[in-house]
């Protein structure tokens, strides 16, 4: 797979890396670290978690993972969103219920629904230099390690950087090899705010993009310091884009024509929605999850498959050109 190095790190990594966001949680242990398996079988060297994840329980998996290893991959993890405080109990209750779900489809919704609302977190990190060391240690902790090669801020805007002594400790933190390089994770609304208001923290920016987002470029001042790395590049924008397409025959028989590729196919429109992001961001890592090895080594498949390339770049454009156009009956791409 095409590698890149990882922002100012100095590290290479993969295109395409895994988001650990469906670890743990109403998964096993082994089942996990089964997943995190075939994602390095597959060919994947970076590997994105956070505190939060799988109720508090991703990081430590991750960190069993990262003792075989360790030198071969690159890890970004989180600091601003804390586990919540009955993460051990939820993620009892999810393996539990998972069986019965799967028995009952028409639960899987409302148990779904419950198990977010109760493990719902309402707190929020104050961005304190104080508060971000004590996370960056729990951290280091809980994956086993003595670096995280990029350690981003959860869900800060702007208006959250207010302390400059955190600034200090990120780069302090870097200059001791504790980190390798520091940004944000947040979406991308708050992405504009932070470049032009909070540039010293942007070293790399993680935010949500798929083929319905215009490209967010770098500020002229600082570009060397915007490495980015997308992620949700299907999920719902997947769901709302085949929906619109579907509603919208004309359209979706030009545009597959126009792009050699049967739109009204899902698999095919999903393959080019994730090739699009690859190739629309060429200098970017396009984070995925899955639970699935298939849906892993076939996500790894249309990253290598340049003769997609062309046909990504003119979805896009497409997209872009016409957006309005998905509008027509009332179905939206949103």
């Amino acid at each position: 797979m095409e590698q890149i190095i990882l922002g100012d790190t100095g590290r290479l990594t993969t295109r395409l890396g895994f988001g650990c966001s469906s670890l743990m949680g109403a998964s096993s242990r082994r089942a996990s670290l089964a997943i995190l398996e075939s994602a390095y079988d597959a060919g994947i060297r970076h590997f994105d978690v956070a505190p939060a994840y799988g109720y508090g329980e991703a990081e430590s998996c991750l960190g069993d993972f990262l003792q075989r290893h360790r030198d071969q991959v690159t890890i970004a993890t989180k600091y601003g969103i804390p586990p919540a405080k009955n993460s051990f109990l939820m993620s009892v209750g999810r393996r539990i219920a998972g069986p019965i779900a799967k028995s009952f489809p028409g639960l899987k919704q409302r148990l779904t629904s419950t198990a977010n609302t109760v493990s719902h977190n309402p707190e929020r990190a104050t961005f304190t230099s104080a508060q971000a060391k004590a996370s960056l240690e729990r951290s280091l902790t809980a994956l086993r390690t003595d670096r995280i090669d990029l350690w981003l801020l959860h869900e800060a805007s702007a208006a959250d950087l207010q302390d400059h002594a955190l600034l200090n400790l990120l780069e302090e933190e870097v200059e001791k090899n504790t980190i390798g390089t520091f940004g944000i994770g947040s979406a991308a609304s708050k992405i504009p705010a932070l470049l032009s208001e909070r540039p010293a923290y942007c070293h790399t920016l993680q935010y949500e993009w798929s083929v319905l987002d215009p490209i967010i470029e770098a500020k002229p001042l600082f570009p060397q310091m915007q490495f980015r790395i997308h992620h949700r590049a299907l999920t719902t924008n997947f769901r709302s884009l085949h929906r619109a397409l579907t509603h919208n025959k004309a359209l979706c028989q030009r545009w597959s024509a126009s792009t050699n590729v049967d739109l009204n196919n899902s698999r095919d429109l999903a393959r080019l929605m994730l090739k699009a992001s690859l190739v629309m961001n060429a200098a970017s890592v396009i984070l995925f999850s899955s639970k699935d090895p298939r849906h892993i080594h076939s996500n790894v498949q249309i990253a290598r498959d340049q003769s997609l390339d062309n046909a990504a770049r003119q979805f896009y454009e497409l997209v872009q050109l016409e957006h309005d156009q998905l509008l027509t009956n009332g179905e939206g791409a949103n």
